[in-house]
């Protein structure tokens, strides 16, 4: 079976709220990126762990529904997906609740029932569907 391993990692500095970090992925693409309990809660420059939840998801499902086309022998002109994370407060905490993958398309040749239905299958197997636990919807337009 084959094994891939990714990793980032988190530095901070300072309490919960006033503090700061840093974040850096394996791949570099993030080095030393800012986040801080305003990027998250406020409008504080920087990015923060939801914001990046959703760019995973947009992509890994974006990617997933590109390799479901091309099985289907279909070739998208363009697929554009926005992942809209919603988080609510419990207790003393916070929980992601649901992402809204939000995709708009232009696949040549596609019939709309086959398009749907490579879509929800991309949205059910992509990793990062897998391992959140939250609603997921999928409102998908083809073009």
């Amino acid at each position: 079976m084959a094994s891939i391993k990714r990793s980032a990692t988190a530095q901070w500095q300072g309490t919960g709220k006033d503090g700061k970090g840093a974040l850096t992925t394996q791949s570099g693409t993030l080095r030393d990126t800012p986040y801080s309990f305003t990027a998250r809660f406020g409008d504080g420059q920087g990015t923060n762990p939801e914001e990046l939840i959703a760019a995973a998801h947009a992509g890994c499902f974006t990617m997933a529904l590109a390799f479901k086309l091309q099985g289907a022998g279909l070739t998208p002109e363009h697929l554009s997906t926005e992942a809209r994370l919603g988080m609510e407060q419990e207790g003393g905490g916070w929980s992601i609740k649901t992402i809204a993958l939000v995709l708009k398309a232009k696949v040549p040749g596609a019939s709309p029932e086959q398009f749907q239905s490579l879509a929800a299958d991309a949205k059910a197997t992509c990793p990062v569907s897998r391992v959140l636990n939250a609603e997921i919807t999928l409102d998908a337009t083809l073009e």
